[in-house]
């Protein structure tokens, strides 16, 4: 398996001519001035944060596949992925085997030097980051490489992995999830400015550990959910808690200086063939959402009118929907760009790699399912503050304008299933920008119910999860076929369930026919 061993595989060549008379300086041709052998935690967590960031919430991943899954976009001139084409194993590739010969293994260093520093300031954070990614891993293929992975370099290290079972990576997730908030709450700011997302700030990192562990726990609410009830709990209860406002928010703040650009801003630099899905905008004007003007820009056809346009078409078919229907905002564009989108500020425009809205949604479908130690009565009031969040987050602060989206008929809080149907919904709008849980959202809640593949997509049916590396079809069958046998596949699919996904239809918001055309 190539995992964490690319950068080993290369041969070296050692030239000795030159120290033929000095064989005790031999050595030193391989030692490379300008590229020290040990690096400070700090230096590697800037980077890795970076990384990561841009992975999941950035560019590739998720502009290039998981907002098209997700349809919160579709795609106006080269539909591959917008029709599952460039979802398969010659495509994402690079999207399972970079992150772990990169932040990864970044992460590893620095969680590996905290400790022996005992420094929980250093060694907390990465363990939190390092859990958010491999959370989006194993919610994007199923069973990766998870207990064995990144110990290549080890004695007696199996370079050819087993893949772990997700139910086995969930459960070790939370028991590092909350070790990093028990350590976190005596532990200095050692990261300080190095750290990119909350400058070292032990409680917020704290926060966003148990913010994450309420994510995961209401993921497998539909498999296991006594599992996920306790976990609930515990994240709520948890040292310092989860997040209760904006200020608490995981997000990345570009520093929009033409070297580190948010990674929206950069893709639309130069292409301009995304456009807004007709599935998120449709939602959106159907209850005429204040956000509408941020998340997208008037057609160029009328810029009276916005308008979003189909998933999954041919190149043929989508090419006249790029004057009728909404570019995404101009938040997320350059000011110099080759499309002419004027006004653009989307270079130091934030990633967010965890809302206070999405915790007050998740905690509203808790409170509505009656876990965790919140009640049914307190779902409406979790739900108002997860809207109100979001508005505020995306620039809407108009109290008036606040107060009629809320009373709006189709806003306002319903109880019963179609309150949770509500939540799951406003919560999926609310995760514009983070297709990858947006996706992992509507797989295990069926909502909105009209996120459906278009007319043109490889397959009937919404992807279920993405099919595995290349690489590791060619040096690590083995472990990647007993993967599939063990996820009950034959083959390595679109439609293969993973484990918290293998029982749809306990989720309160189903639907028969959920993700089919």
């Amino acid at each position: 398996m190539r995992i964490r061993f690319a950068h080993l595989a290369a041969a070296t060549t050692l030239v000795v001519g030159a120290a033929a008379c000095n064989n005790d300086k031999l050595t030193d041709l391989n030692k490379n001035p300008n590229s020290p052998e040990d690096v400070p935690a700090a230096s590697i967590f800037t980077t890795a944060a970076r990384t990561a960031t841009a992975n999941w919430v950035g560019n590739n991943f998720n502009l290039r596949g998981t907002e098209w899954v997700a349809q919160h976009l579709a795609e106006s001139q080269y539909p591959d992925e917008d029709d599952y084409k460039r979802l398969q194993g010659p495509q994402t590739t690079g999207l399972f085997d970079n992150p772990y010969v990169g932040e990864l293994e970044d992460l590893r260093q620095v969680i590996k030097k905290g400790l022996a520093a005992n420094d929980a300031g250093v060694y907390g954070p990465a363990q939190v980051l390092r859990s958010w990614e491999f959370a989006h891993i194993t919610n994007t293929f199923g069973d990766v490489p998870y207990f064995g992975a990144l110990s290549g370099d080890s004695a007696g290290a199996n370079l050819s992995p087993k893949y772990d079972a997700q139910k086995d990576i969930y459960t070790d997730l939370f028991k590092v999830l909350d070790a990093a908030s028990k350590s976190l709450s005596s532990a200095s700011a050692t990261l300080g400015k190095a750290d990119p997302i909350y400058s070292g700030s032990p409680k917020a990192w704290q926060k966003f550990a148990n913010s994450i562990r309420l994510r995961l726990a209401m993921q497998i609410i539909n498999v296991d959910p006594a599992t996920a009830a306790a976990q609930v709990q515990a994240a709520l209860a948890a040292p310092g808690g989860v997040f209760t406002s904006n200020a608490d928010m995981a997000q990345f703040s570009w520093p929009g200086d033409g070297v580190y650009n948010n990674p929206w801003s950069v893709n639309f630099q130069t292409r301009d063939d995304h456009r807004m899905s007709q599935t998120l905008m449709n939602v959106m004007l159907a209850s005429n959402d204040p956000r509408i003007p941020i998340f997208a820009q008037p057609t160029v056809s009328d810029p009276t009118k916005y308008a979003g346009m189909p998933n999954g078409l041919t190149q043929a078919t989508a090419s006249p929907y790029a004057n009728i229907s909404s570019r995404p905002g101009k938040i997320f564009w350059p000011t110099g760009n080759t499309a002419g989108v004027t006004g653009g500020t989307g270079v130091s425009t934030p990633s967010y790699l965890m809302t206070y809205a999405e915790v007050a949604f998740l905690e509203a479908e808790a409170a509505a399912r009656g876990i965790g130690g919140l009640t049914a009565g307190q779902a409406a009031g979790f739900y108002n503050a997860a809207i109100t969040a979001s508005l505020n987050q995306w620039g809407v602060t108009s109290a008036s304008a606040i107060s009629a989206f809320l009373a709006n008929s189709a806003i306002a809080y319903a109880g019963g299933a179609a309150g949770q149907t509500q939540i799951a919904t406003q919560e999926w709008v609310a995760l514009f920008t983070d297709g990858t849980q947006a996706w992992s959202l509507w797989r295990r809640t069926c909502a909105p119910l009209t996120l459906k593949p278009g007319p043109f997509a490889i397959i009937n049916t919404v992807p279920r999860r993405f099919q595995y590396s290349d690489t590791e079809k060619s040096v690590n069958a083995s472990s990647l076929n007993a993967a599939l046998t063990q996820m009950g596949a034959t083959t390595d699919d679109f439609t293969t369930r993973m484990y918290w996904d293998t029982k749809p239809t306990a989720a309160p918001t189903y639907n028969a026919g959920c993700g089919t055309r």
